[in-house]
């Protein structure tokens, strides 16, 4: 029997590709549920109920994704908009801000969500929280060289930073645009829209993990009885 769990990232990816429309230039994000959302796309091609489409990826994942479902794909330089994005998130709150970045593309992501005239975000019901930072830290980019001075200065602003580490490989996480991640866990972020911008006003600093004011539209999984239910804010 397929993991109830399963099926429901499953119907909020293909929620979310439902709402894809033809003749359309599409932003498609990183993750387990968002990778759904691309198969889904992918199998509307395929059918005929979807035509003439352009995919902007965020990521390395999401362009293998894209590709393997027969995508076309293009580059922010060669396209004048983006018509919808969709993409995960690792914590919503009730204002539809984010933090994003566990799969470590936040800064890809950002650009291209940001640019889009609709940006969808696919979640399951578990990453719904009061206030953003509650159970997980806000992923900074930073470039190499700016390591330490970075995170003196993250400390100073009242986090607790660690330097995102590799699963199963040697060193810390690479991101696709050569840089490192500190994943740095607040007590408590009352205003995320200056932290944001504070964080990413630091020397060294490409983009961080917080999305204040990007997302239009959040679809929510979760198992109600034992059956997969996608509801929407």
């Amino acid at each position: 029997m397929t993991d109830p769990i399963v099926i429901m990232k499953q119907q909020v990816g293909k929620a979310a590709a439902e709402y894809i429309e033809s003749n359309s230039i599409i932003g498609l994000g990183t993750g387990s549920t968002t990778a759904y959302a691309i198969e889904h796309i992918g199998k509307r091609l395929q059918s005929g109920s979807l035509k003439n489409i352009i995919g902007i990826t965020t990521s390395f994942q999401a362009e293998v994704l894209a590709k393997k479902y027969n995508i076309p794909l293009s580059t922010l330089d060669m396209v004048d908009h983006i018509d919808i994005a969709i993409d995960g998130a690792d914590e919503v709150d009730p204002r539809k801000n984010l933090i994003k970045g566990g799969g470590a593309a936040h800064t890809q992501e950002k650009i291209v969500d940001s640019l889009a005239k609709k940006f969808i975000v696919v979640v399951d019901g578990n990453k719904i929280v009061d206030s953003l930072g509650s159970t997980v830290p806000v992923p900074v980019e930073v470039i190499p060289k700016a390591l330490t001075p970075v995170m003196e200065k993250l400390k100073e602003l009242g986090g607790n930073p660690d330097l995102r580490m590799g699963i199963r490989k040697a060193g810390p996480i690479v991101t696709d645009q050569g840089n490192l991640i500190i994943d740095t866990k607040f007590d408590y972020i009352d205003d995320p829209k200056s932290l944001e911008t504070i964080i990413n006003n630091i020397p060294g600093v490409l983009d961080n993990g917080l999305f204040v004011g990007v997302a239009n539209l959040i679809l929510i999984g979760e198992i109600v009885d034992n059956i997969p239910v996608v509801r929407e804010f």
